[in-house]
């Protein structure tokens, strides 16, 4: 399948009410894993990658680096492919066009980009931000590409869950409808975990919805009922095979210790 097919294979893929689950990765063998596992699509995390390579989120992973393992990690499997590309690597729309096509390039047919800044999170200018995303969306048209654009909004991520209410859904619902007229083609709202809140912005979002998985979220079949079109599961799997992997090293050497005491 050429990349065009790919690329509105996976946007097919978004349907509220249905969603698309996204078991997040990290490098080509979590890739193949997660594609042997059922996956639809698949899509990185940046702070999985970031650990994965020795480094910590909000893009202190180099650019080239981070192209590089999505390069590998498409090459490996046969299913769309979505990276995280957290603020777009650049300082202004032109940057961030320039990265957004790179990534396209490396094997990528949508991509994640968020309105705060790497260094502290705050939240960008929604019209600096529409800019970013109209700067995507040309680097894709350039290249005949129908890619999926994820705009991620850190709403939510401003403030505590306690605190989360109405007028927060109402300024991120309304960064979502100017991010739609830049050309996104999804809304990511991670942070969001109160149900009545998701049914809200859902409701009112003039793209599918995206929500993340956390300890509080509600489950997978709520989340379907209240319209939700695609779920992602984040850094979860990265520190899951992480506990796993470590689990299984203790027991080893414990093993090893006892036996050498004999």
């Amino acid at each position: 399948m050429n990349k065009s097919n790919l690329a509105e294979s996976f946007r097919s893929l978004h349907v509220p009410g249905r969603p698309l689950v996204l078991f997040n990765v990290w490098d080509a063998g979590s890739a193949k894993a997660v594609a042997a596992g059922g996956a639809q699509a698949i899509a990185t995390g940046s702070w999985s990658v970031a650990a994965a390579n020795g480094f910590r989120d909000g893009e202190q992973i180099s650019l080239d680096l981070c192209l590089a393992n999505l390069q590998t990690l498409a090459g490996a499997v046969d299913l769309p492919v979505t990276v995280d590309l957290e603020s777009g690597y650049g300082a202004d729309p032109s940057a961030v066009r320039v990265t957004v096509a790179r990534a396209l390039e490396a094997g990528a047919v949508g991509c994640n980009l968020e309105d705060s800044f790497p260094e502290n999170g705050t939240l960008r200018e929604a019209a600096d931000q529409t800019a970013r995303l109209k700067a995507a969306r040309a680097a894709a048209d350039a290249l005949g590409i129908p890619a999926f654009l994820n705009a991620r909004t850190d709403v939510f991520f401003q403030v505590g869950p306690a605190q989360h209410d109405q007028s927060m859904v109402e300024v991120a619902l309304e960064r979502g409808r100017t991010y739609a007229d830049a050309g996104a083609n999804g809304l990511f709202v991670p942070g969001l975990v109160d149900e009545r809140l998701i049914g809200r912005l859902v409701e009112g979002s003039p793209l599918p919805v995206n929500i993340m998985v956390g300890e509080k979220t509600p489950p997978t079949s709520r989340l379907s009922e209240l319209g939700v079109a695609r779920i992602s599961h984040g850094p979860g799997p990265y520190l899951l095979a992480m506990r796993a992997l470590e689990n299984a090293a203790r027991a080893v050497f414990q093993e090893t210790r006892a036996f050498t005491a004999q």
